[in-house]
């Protein structure tokens, strides 16, 4: 077998990610040896693979539902924004330049369509069933001729695809109805049908609707997935505490020790890997919250820095915000502040930049003996270390190369009093280390705070996982999906009219 199925969605953020990782769960619950895929990705949020590629951490949770080892040929085109006009290309896991939007879609794009295909084509001759996932709207009319994610790649492989709705949104008929009756004829032949995503209520009275839904274009619903709270794992981008919560705060469980842990994390400008707080949310008696004013850092117990994919542009905007400063009076006082990556390195002395923002040499806030200097070479790693007394384990992604010049050690970063700085993505992910470190961080802050000794990171994204896979199989019709992915599209599937042109 050689199956293989694309999950499209009538919107971003219509579930594609979720539902591709739960049928990835549901699939090798089988028996199934299944790979996920997503030919482009557009995602500030990423991983590195063994290999030291570069993908999004979409793509490496799929990998972890299908229990596969995630690589580049899971995700081989990877765009990185810097602004709202142009992204850091990276192809096959590797960067290989910055490009405006229109230079992309003028011709880049469509050149990567043999590149798309052959991964997938190398994918689906290694596992049973390649589970795709597609980008925004297969219905996006303006960019069809050069897509590579969506349409074209169905296409290109003969691909059955899957429409996803969020009908918490509203509309849900009229954007199914509406994303078949734009896209070709040719296209329309492989769309086999829909999939309602976050519905609240009985599902008894959205059936006249899926009924008339199949009348009007001869396609079935293959299922209605009920609202679940807290399934955006690993989301592409956006503010989500996406492990335990809602875009502002975590929910919190009881804590262990007498008091809770208040963490703030500075929502900066082009903020990447916002994903690496999901460990502490997911630790009993923390509550992570996302902020973006000075005040809002004044009853917190730690400050977390994330990582960037513009320093200077987030240094910038932490002095306009007046944060800068009321993060020099937390390092004063000895109140904790830890920075990631591109949060380490506004925490140094200076960053000299002619690749990232070319803005030269630029002071940093000085709270951490370092300079960095960017080199056109991104580090792509995925190191292993102790600190404060446990096994660490991270990855790293960053053009920012750190001198440190004093401090005591801390990962390949320092620590200077209560500040902390280290380049490594997930490593607050390790249990022993992280539950050590909020034991430093409770001592500093003066609060009687206890880490949960029983919390494992790695066996909550587990729990999650099978949540997920638990919904496909309790509420999709997994013969029919069975089918689809093993046959494709069935054939003589209606036109439905106006079409676009093919």
């Amino acid at each position: 077998m050689s199956g293989g199925l694309l999950i499209a969605g009538t919107t971003s953020d219509a579930g594609k990610s979720v539902v591709t990782a739960g049928i990835c769960r549901w699939l090798v619950r089988q028996g199934v040896k299944v790979a996920p895929f997503k030919a482009q990705n557009m995602s500030l949020n990423s991983f590195v693979t063994r290999e030291g590629a570069e993908i999004g951490r979409a793509q490496a949770m799929q990998a972890q539902a299908a229990r596969v080892e995630p690589t580049a040929l899971m995700n081989p085109v990877l765009l990185k924004p810097g602004s709202d006009r142009s992204s850091q290309v990276v192809l096959m896991g590797k960067p290989v330049g910055e490009m405006s939007a229109r230079g992309y879609h003028g011709g880049r794009q469509e050149a990567l369509l043999g590149t798309v295909l052959d991964c997938l084509a190398e994918l689906r001759g290694t596992y049973d069933a390649v589970i795709c996932e597609g980008a925004g709207s297969p219905a996006e009319i303006n960019l069809r001729r050069t897509d590579i994610v969506n349409m074209g790649v169905a296409r290109g492989a003969r691909l059955p695809v899957l429409v996803v709705g969020d009908i918490d949104r509203g509309g849900v008929f009229a954007s199914f109805f509406g994303t078949v009756a734009l896209l070709s004829r040719e296209d329309q032949e492989l769309v086999a049908g829909f999939l309602v995503n976050k519905f609240r209520g009985d599902v008894s009275l959205l059936e006249p609707g899926l009924d008339m839904l199949r009348d009007l274009t001869g396609r079935p619903s293959y299922g209605v997935l009920p609202f679940q709270h807290g399934l955006g794992i690993d989301e592409e981008d956006g503010l989500r505490v996406s492990l335990r919560g809602s875009v502002r705060e975590s929910a919190v469980s009881s804590p262990a020790g007498e008091d809770i842990l208040r963490v703030a994390v500075c929502a900066i400008p082009l903020m990447s890997n916002f994903t690496d707080v999901d460990a502490l949310a997911a630790e009993p008696g923390v509550v992570v919250r996302f902020v973006d004013r000075p005040e809002e850092l004044t009853d917190a117990d730690l400050v977390v820095i994330p990582g960037t994919r513009g320093t200077v542009k987030a240094l910038e905007w932490l002095r306009e915000r007046g944060l800068a400063e009321e993060l020099r009076r937390r390092a004063a006082a000895g109140r904790p502040v830890l920075g990631i990556c591109g949060g380490f390195q506004v925490l140094g002395e200076h960053i000299e930049d002619d690749v990232e923002s070319r803005r030269g040499h630029v002071e940093g806030l000085g709270l951490l003996p370092v300079r960095v200097r960017f080199a056109r070479e991104k580090t792509l790693t995925r190191p292993v270390g102790e600190a404060l007394g446990e096994h660490v384990e991270g990855y790293e992604i960053h053009h920012g190369v750190a001198d440190v010049t004093g401090g005591d050690p801390f990962l390949d970063g320092c620590r200077v009093g209560a500040v902390w700085g280290t380049h490594w993505h997930g490593s607050l992910e390790s249990d022993g280390f992280r539950r050590a470190f909020l034991r430093e961080v409770a001592a500093a802050a003066g609060r009687r705070f206890v880490p949960a000794a029983g919390t494992s990171f790695a066996a909550l994204r587990e729990e999650q996982l099978d949540r997920l896979g638990d919904l496909i199989e309790e509420h999709a019709d997994t013969d029919a999906l069975w089918r689809l992915i093993e046959s494709g599209a069935p054939s003589g599937l209606p036109f439905i009219p106006p079409g676009a042109p093919a």
